[in-house]
């Protein structure tokens, strides 16, 4: 890698991580291009190089929390067997998801704001939702072949598993020491899997 693309991709994680205070401090509207460079040390030429508007930026924060969890849940299923038991161990996903997200609690509320709001942001957030939905309800569909798990809807199976997982990384989120929310993953998706698994 070339000095001048190594200071260029150094300048965007600077922009992102000042945009990320940024966000989290004033919220989306209060806080603008201006108080985003100076937080990075850049210019406003720095920061329209990178990304056109403030809307991008925010945009681009979500689409990198994102790849992360991506990455976790692709790993998980491609080590996997037994799918009861992948499913059992993605419940550390939502621990890693909690340990980044530690003291980010507002930015990540920031994000479900400005969907109300923005027809763009809301679409972005909702696209994960289905390729989640896709993800799993191919892991139940691929479980009822191997003969682990019972014949049942892989699209409600899928939303069932999808909502329990928002509902306890919402509940993680807000209150971090309320419980070991790992295991409380792993024994809420033991509960679902007794009802899914083929006896």
């Amino acid at each position: 890698m070339n000095k001048q693309r190594k200071r260029s991709e150094e300048t965007r994680t600077r922009l992102l991580i000042a945009a990320e205070k940024c966000f989290a401090q004033d919220g989306y509207d209060a806080a603008g291009v201006a108080k985003i460079c100076q937080y990075a040390g850049v210019s406003k030429g720095a920061f329209y190089h990178h990304f056109s508007s403030k809307q991008m930026i925010f945009m681009a924060l979500f689409k990198q929390w994102l790849e992360g969890l991506d990455f976790q849940l692709i790993k998980l299923r491609d080590d996997m067997v037994d799918i009861p038991d992948g499913l059992i161990s993605m419940a550390a996903v939502v621990q890693d998801v909690l340990r980044t997200a530690e003291n980010q609690l507002p930015i990540y509320l920031e994000f479900w704001n400005r969907a109300t709001r923005d027809p763009n942001v809301l679409q972005a957030m909702i696209e994960p939702f289905h390729r989640y939905h896709t993800f799993f309800a191919e892991m139940i569909e691929a479980g009822i072949s191997q003969g682990t798990l019972r014949q049942i809807d892989p699209s409600v199976a899928a939303r069932m598993i999808i909502s329990m997982g928002v509902g306890l990384l919402i509940q993680g989120l807000l209150d971090p020491v309320g419980s070991d929310w790992e295991w409380a993953t792993e024994e809420s998706i033991k509960i679902i899997l007794g009802g899914m698994v083929k006896r």
